[in-house]
This record gives structure tokens, sequence and C-alpha cells, in this order.
């Protein structure tokens, strides 16, 4: 089995995106004395979808936030397609475990809103790829939790924006839905090729979804490893599961030393 725990094999499948599409360079973010993250370094290439898997409090919910631009890192710098960040990243567009529509727009007009000049024929055509063109006329009160969260994935898409930020956006669904979701988002990424960063504490998903998957612990990452595994991905082959009990070892931080 081909894991990256090795740094010069991670710097391998970073090579593989000649031109990172997101750079994060030795990003420090303190409140107080409370040093939250410590010299962080990673990439993510056009197209490529890497998830940061890590206990809660680890820090990785405060990376999305300094990605996002809502926040400013204490020292270290982010750059967006060769730019540096300052102020709110245009180019991101986020989605949450809550879906947070708006309770008194339609579907369609939630997606809208989102949309390059509110244009209804983008919001349709992103409702249509998660699979809800025929609810566009609805309220979002009468939606499911899995399709409130398909119409967040549709306003992120119609948004057009090329950098995706996903933070634990299928945490609050059944594990029957959140695996129809997961498919969703796999089949849409690979449709669209947009970069794409998951922030979760599910291991199993974050190897299911993801090119890549870095470990962070107390601010730091402790570990990455390429997932190399045909898609869609078996979670039932030796190869799945010998890589997700890797990772799982490591956040759960029994007997592995530390690689990155």
């Amino acid at each position: 089995m081909n894991t990256l725990a090795d740094p010069k094999m991670a710097r391998e499948i970073i090579r593989e995106y000649p031109a990172p599409f997101l750079g994060v360079s030795q990003v420090r973010k303190t409140f107080g004395e409370k040093e939250a993250l410590s010299g962080i370094d990673f990439a993510i290439g056009s197209g490529e979808m890497v998830a940061i898997v890590g206990r809660s409090g680890c820090g990785k919910s405060t990376l999305l936030r300094l990605i996002a631009g809502l926040d400013k890192p204490t020292s270290g710098q982010i750059r967006v397609n060769g730019k540096l960040l300052a102020g709110i990243n245009s180019v991101a567009r986020l989605m949450f475990q809550d879906a947070s529509l708006l309770p008194w727009r339609t579907v369609l007009q939630n997606v809208a809103l989102a949309a390059p000049r509110h244009d209804v024929k983008i919001a349709r055509q992103a409702l249509a790829a998660v699979g809800l063109d025929d609810r566009g006329g609805d309220w979002p009160a009468i939606l499911s939790g899995g399709q409130r969260q398909r119409v967040a994935l549709a306003r992120a898409l119609a948004s057009g924006a090329p950098l995706l930020l996903l933070d634990e956006p299928l945490g609050a669904l059944d594990a029957l839905t959140k695996l129809e979701m997961q498919g969703l988002i796999e089949r849409v990424w690979q449709e669209k090729q947009i970069s794409t960063l998951l922030i979760t504490h599910d291991v199993e998903e974050a190897i299911a979804l993801a090119d890549r998957v870095l470990v962070i612990e107390r601010g730091r990452f402790v570990l990455e490893t390429g997932v190399p595994l045909s898609r869609p991905r078996d979670r039932f082959t030796m190869e799945f599961v010998q890589l997700k009990d890797q990772v799982l070892h490591r956040v759960l931080n029994r007997g592995f030393a530390d690689n990155l």
C-alpha cells in the first residue's frame, strides 16, 4: 500500500499539481497566549480535493476561517492563485453543517442569490447538478436535512467560485443520507474540477472523497497521506481499510511518531 507519511513522497504528490491554486505558508494563529496554529504549510492544486482530519479543538476550523478570509493569521501567508490573500477570499465559497437557507425565499431564490447577477438560469443549472431541479419552487422548511444540504451545495456551485471550503458539511446527517451526499459531492467535484478543502472528523469520509488526507493535531500537521485508490472508492477493500486504520490510529495518537 502506497501511503505518503514520508514527506518526500508527499512532495511527489504535490508536484502532480505544478501550479497550486491555494498555498498556505508558515501560518500561525494565536488567541492571546494560546497558539491555535503553529507554522502550517500545505497547498491544494487546481482541481484537487484535500481533506483535513482532526479531533475537536485541534485547529482545523480555525485554518478554514483563515483561508476564507474571515480572520487574519498572526503570521505567515495565504496565497490564492498566486495572489496574497488580504481580506475576504472572494474566490471561495463555504459550505457548513447548517445549510443556512433563507426561510422566506424559495429554493431557487436561495440558490440564485449566489449566482452572478442573481441569474435564475444559472441557479436552475446548479439545482439540476444536485438533483433538485424539480424543487426550485419549494420553501426550505419542507425539505429534509439532506435536501437542504443539496441546496447549499447548489448555492456554492451557482457562484462559480473555483475554491470550495467544506466545514463538516455532512456532520448532522443520518448515515444513509451522509453516504448519498458523499457520492454527490464526489460526482459534482469530478464534473466541475473545483479545488476543494474538506474539514472533517470522519476518517472514512476523508479517504472516500479526498486525493490527499492531512491529520492536524494541536495546531500542526502530523501526517500527510495520498489516497492511491480508484474512484468511486470501495470501502470494503483491504487497501481502503488499511489506510483508514492508519489515519484513524494517528488521529487517536496510538503509537505513531510525527511524520511532518
